[in-house]
């Protein structure tokens, strides 16, 4: 929690939530930006990619805002918001959080349409949610009281540690190795402050932005200013052979299907040209222009 509490806690706040609901994070990824369910939930909170992409956040091959604390925590208070307005009950509301909405919808129309919507009528509704809402709330509750004393339970107290850094615009598709040396920070600080960039770059022809950490954003805009245009990526370029396909590129460069179609957007996979120049993120271990031994 010690990174993103802070966030947490200011936008339920702005949104006059419960600040209980700082909590949910816990049960549901550990406070981890980068946690996959089973389910492919993603994120501090566990959303799922139609309903990320129903909030408005990005969810791309190469940007997956589920993934980043700040846009992903305004979604989740807004989207917590919503369910209360409509289900008038905060354990309602937390059992189609989990759910979904439409499940609960349809609990309430056939068990109880003429209730009043209440916490106690959750109860009397539990026992027709899935196994894991039913567990929902008691691991909540279960959060909840560790928290209030974390050391009786065997925890260690930690100090803070804000998540703070300075935002960059970046103009065109940049790998966050590349970034984090104009920013004379580290590849590992990067990526912590740039979860969302699934990819390790951000994406071709579109401007974004970029956290860096704190103080540093006027370096690296001196830094970055220097970097040629064609360094920015760290890439190899592969030249189509003949008989061979996206598959066999992945293979060879160790590299997944996805990320080469992410770096190629303009790229139809079933009319790959021979002679076609394929674009290659790959690590920095590998040298720019130089194909992999085989």
């Amino acid at each position: 929690m010690k990174w993103f509490e802070g966030t947490v806690d200011s936008t339920l706040a702005l949104h006059d939530l419960p600040q209980s609901l700082r909590y949910l994070p816990v049960i549901e990824s550990g406070y981890s930006p980068v946690a996959v369910s089973r389910a492919n939930a993603v994120g501090l909170w566990q959303f799922m990619a139609p309903t990320a992409k129903g909030l408005g956040m990005e969810v791309t091959a190469l940007v997956d805002e589920r993934r980043d604390p700040l846009r992903s925590t305004e979604a989740a208070a807004v989207f917590l918001g919503e369910l209360y307005e409509e289900f008038d009950s905060w354990f309602l509301a937390l059992a189609a959080y989990n759910s979904g909405p439409g499940r609960v919808r349809r609990l309430l129309i056939r068990y109880a349409p003429l209730e009043p919507r209440t916490d106690r009528l959750y109860w009397e509704l539990r026992r027709y949610l899935p196994k894991e809402t039913r567990e929902f709330l008691p691991k909540l509750f279960g959060a909840i009281v560790v928290a209030g004393s974390p050391t009786s339970h065997g925890y260690e107290l930690l100090e803070p540690d804000p998540f703070s850094f300075d935002e960059v615009s970046i103009p065109d598709a940049t790998t966050l190795d590349v970034i984090a040396r104009a920013a004379e920070s580290t590849d590992a600080e990067i990526s912590r402050l740039n979860p969302r960039y699934v990819r390790g770059m951000t994406p071709p022809r579109r401007q974004v932005s970029v956290r860096v950490p704190k103080g540093k954003g006027g370096v690296f805009y001196e830094n970055y200013a220097s970097i040629p245009v064609d360094e920015r990526v760290s890439f190899v370029e592969h030249s189509v052979a003949p008989g061979e396909t996206l598959s066999h590129i992945a293979v060879l460069y160790r590299v997944s299907v996805a990320d080469l179609r992410a770096a190629n957007p303009d790229v139809r996979p079933r009319y790959l040209r021979i002679g076609a120049m394929i674009t290659v993120p790959v690590s920095t271990g590998l040298k720019r222009e130089t194909k992999p031994s085989t």
